[in-house]
This record gives structure tokens, C-alpha cells and sequence, in this order.
């Protein structure tokens, strides 16, 4: 993920994914114009396994965060010296998720998402909709579908990481730890969506699962270490 060589920039051809555009309107009599991009709609999913009480996320390297993390007047020649900005500024965490691209309902097109990336196979009926919203508002709106499933590692049925030539890490983080996580002082490489689905699990269902682990534990000691949970009988 992180061996990255040969960054630089060229003029964008037809995109199959992005057509930008300029809109063209008249508002309280006044002519105004406004420089978009034409993008396909979303699905997001929150994945939280039950068996060891961990939410899912996945990990990978996105070009337009490495792009911004790299200072302007070192990005302004059209290449980018890696050796002096790593891969690394460009990986973020973030929720599973993926465009809508095909003939599919919105709840068939996160099931696939999930095997693909995370590698658990959840059923249809399980992946239940949180909500939609508006991505990208200032040059885009396209619209993202929020989903939540629990699964267990009975559904895993495979390593994930993605198709074709993705390269996604699949990576578990305890409650606690995702709590930590997102009260640190930042910035963090996590795009809105995953924040908001984070205190919307915070919120409605962190201390249910909290509360189930605890009792199905028994007397089972329950240690976190750096995110993992890990039990043992004695």
C-alpha cells in the first residue's frame, strides 16, 4: 500500500467516474456560474462483528489526500518527490463502502461491498438503512446511502482487501479504541461520512453491545490491546 514511486500530474481525459462542468445560472437577476463535478451516487456501511465486539473499517491509499497533504509549492512543478512526502500522508480509515454503478438495489450493491472489501457475506435482510445524505456539497452533491450490519465470524468468507487491483487492509478497532480514536487532537484521515457513522454507532448502539459483550464474556477476562480485544478463561 505504501510503496508509491513516480507521482506526478496530467491533464484529466474522459473519466468513466468524474465529468466536471461548469453550471450556468441566473439567481435575483444576476448571471452566476459555478464549476462542478458529475459523480456517481454512494453506499457507505457500518460493519460491527459481535463475535469479539469490533467495528470493521478498511484502510487504503487515496490519491486526492496525498495530493493535499503535500504542500503546495512542492506539488506545483507537476511531480511529487516521494521520498520526501511517504504514502503514508495519503492512507486513510474509513467505512466500507462503494458507488453505485450498477443495475442494483442500493441494499444489493452494499452486500457486495461488504464481501469484496471486509470479506463477510451478510444477507440482505441484516444491512438496514441508516440514512441518505449529500456528499461533496460545494462541488458535487452527489447522494450516499448510510447501511448498518452486524456480523460474526461465522459470516467470514473471505480476506477481503478489495477486486481487481484494490489494495484495501481490512482493520478492527474497539469501541473504546474508536472512541480515543476520533477524541484525539486530529487531523484525522477519515472522510465526514465514516465520522458520522461513528457517533451515530456511538451514539445508538456502542453501549448495547458494550453491555452483551460483558454478559457473554461471563468470566471471561476482557483485555484491549491497541484496539484488539482479546479474551482468555483464567
Amino acid at each position: 500500500m505504501e510503496d508509491l514511486t513516480e507521482v506526478y500530474m496530467t491533464p484529466l481525459p474522459d473519466s468513466p467516474y468524474v465529468r466536471p462542468f461548469r453550471f450556468n445560472y441566473t439567481q435575483a437577476g444576476k448571471e452566476k456560474n459555478w464549476d462542478m463535478l458529475e459523480v456517481h451516487d454512494s453506499v457507505a456501511i457500518i460493519v460491527f462483528n459481535v463475535t469479539r465486539n469490533v467495528l470493521i473499517f478498511v484502510k487504503q491509499f487515496r490519491p486526492a489526500i496525498y495530493y493535499n497533504s503535500v504542500p503546495i509549492q512542492d506539488r506545483q512543478n507537476h511531480t511529487i518527490d516521494t521520498s520526501k512526502y511517504p504514502a503514508s500522508l495519503g492512507v486513510t480509515l474509513e467505512m466500507c463502502a462503494g458507488i453505485v454503478d450498477k443495475n442494483k438495489s442500493l441494499q444489493e450493491i452494499a452486500k457486495e461491498e461488504v464481501l469484496e472489501e471486509c470479506g463477510y457475506d451478510v444477507p440482505l435482510r441484516d444491512l438496514h438503512k441508516i440514512a441518505s445524505y449529500r456528499a461533496g456539497v460545494g462541488v458535487q452533491g452527489s447522494l450516499q446511502t448510510m447501511f448498518y450490519c452486524e456480523v460474526t465470524d461465522d459470516m467470514k468468507k473471505g480476506k477481503g482487501g478489495g477486486i481487481d487491483d484494490e489494495i484495501i487492509e481490512v482493520v478492527e478497532k474497539s469501541i473504546t479504541d474508536v472512541e480515543n480514536w476520533i477524541s484525539g487532537p486530529g487531523p484525522l484521515n477519515s472522510p465526514p461520512s465514516c465520522l458520522f457513522a461513528l457517533m451515530w454507532f456511538l451514539r445508538n448502539k456502542a453501549d448495547q453491545h458494550r453491555k452483551s459483550f460483558e454478559r457473554t464474556c461471563g468470566e471471561c477476562k476482557v483485555v484491549e490491546n491497541d484496539g484488539f480485544v482479546v479474551t482468555s478463561s483464567d
